[in-house]
């Protein structure tokens, strides 16, 4: 064990910022605009637990986006939005039907079903998009004391396969699932993404087409931390204070989580993150589309590639960029750009990969 006394305490870079990598946008770090409003909501003293002046502008700022109801709860992370917004949306005997590759399903480590208390019904989707017709097999059994009631329906926006719903796909899910009264949520990590890939507000595929419930992504998308639960329909939820706090999802200095998605919010940077991710993206699609051996798997509609190549080839690429295999028995992997991503990055990962494919 070391000396206490020989143990430095003060603060020094543990990484080479030189490393970059296509694993995850989570893996990027916090927007110089972000870090400089936490600074800015650093000075003096604050109401605790959301009582604070930055937490009740971030309603106003929701309110632009979303309308005068939307109401906004911060929370730590996205599995806690969603988990928190599930749990409003259901009783104990509800269900949640959702696509086989959702976050929820795949990616949260059962928290939905294991601390929300509620019951996934999944669907196999092509593409990472639920339709009417997908959802009507799980849709039924209302009466049935037997089979967990379907409540909700929870949509990704954009999906884990980097696909993007448009506002009619949403709105009619959405009128589906109200006319068998259920709720519709939406997963909305990404949701910057789709808004600048789609080129419309957020607010033309959640609120105006009749989500009533968003859990808004902001980690992703260049903040530090911190998510929302955003309500956009105030009928389709309970006692959500309590339940963030059961959930262990209410900050005490909320200040600092709401204050970032107010930068996000309240100008463009939310889209100009955004919409520099997604470029990235296409570039790196592009690129990739010419060298031989490489198949692209889905259409590249937000910040992710997804693609289809030899194994060791993927093996020993992963040893240069980090990147993750989605299928690794099928050889498919995950490519992700984020706000900070640069072409010189790209260019490098692509000429990386010919490399490799060639060797």
């Amino acid at each position: 064990m070391a000396d206490p006394a020989t143990v430095r305490t003060d603060a020094r870079r543990h990484h080479d910022p030189r490393v970059r990598g296509f694993a995850s946008d989570n893996y990027a770090g916090t927007h110089p605009e972000i870090l400089a409003a936490i600074a800015l909501a650093n000075g003096g003293h604050q109401i605790a637990y959301g009582e604070d002046e930055y937490t009740g502008h971030l309603q106003r700022v929701m309110h632009s986006h979303f309308g005068p109801t939307a109401e906004a709860f911060p929370v730590f992370n996205g599995t806690g939005a969603n988990v928190v917004a599930l749990q409003a949306m259901t009783d104990r005997w509800g269900a949640v039907i959702c696509a086989e590759s959702a976050h929820i399903n795949v990616d949260e480590c059962g928290a939905p079903e294991r601390v929300g208390g509620l019951k996934l019904l999944t669907v196999p989707t092509p593409d990472g998009k639920l339709t009417p017709e997908l959802i009507d097999r799980q849709a039924y059994g209302w009466d049935d004391e037997h089979r967990a009631m379907p409540q909700v329906v929870s949509i990704t926006q954009n999906t884990e396969l980097g696909t993007v719903y448009t506002p009619d796909e949403i709105r009619a899910i959405c009128d589906h699932a109200h006319g068998h009264g259920m709720k519709v949520h939406l997963d909305g990590a990404r949701i910057a993404n789709a808004a600048a890939s789609l080129d419309v507000p957020m607010r033309t595929f959640t609120n105006t087409v009749g989500v009533d419930v968003l859990s808004f992504g902001g980690t992703k998308n260049g903040a530090l931390f911190g998510e929302a639960v955003v309500v956009l329909n105030p009928d389709a939820v309970r006692a959500m204070k309590h339940l963030r706090k059961l959930s262990m999802q209410l900050a005490s200095k909320m200040r600092f989580v709401s204050v970032q998605l107010e930068a996000l919010l309240a100008g463009d940077l939310w889209l100009r993150n955004a919409r520099h991710a997604n470029s990235m993206a296409r570039r790196l699609a592009e690129g990739v589309r010419t060298v031989g051996g490489v198949e692209i798997l889905h259409p590249v509609q937000a910040n992710a590639v997804f693609a289809r190549l030899p194994h060791e080839v993927s093996e020993r690429l992963q040893k240069r960029f980090r990147f993750y295999f989605w299928d690794e028995a099928a050889g498919d992997v995950r490519w992700m750009c984020s706000f900070d991503t640069t072409e010189d990055d790209v260019d490098a990962f692509i000429l990386a990969l010919k490399d490799e494919m060639a060797g």
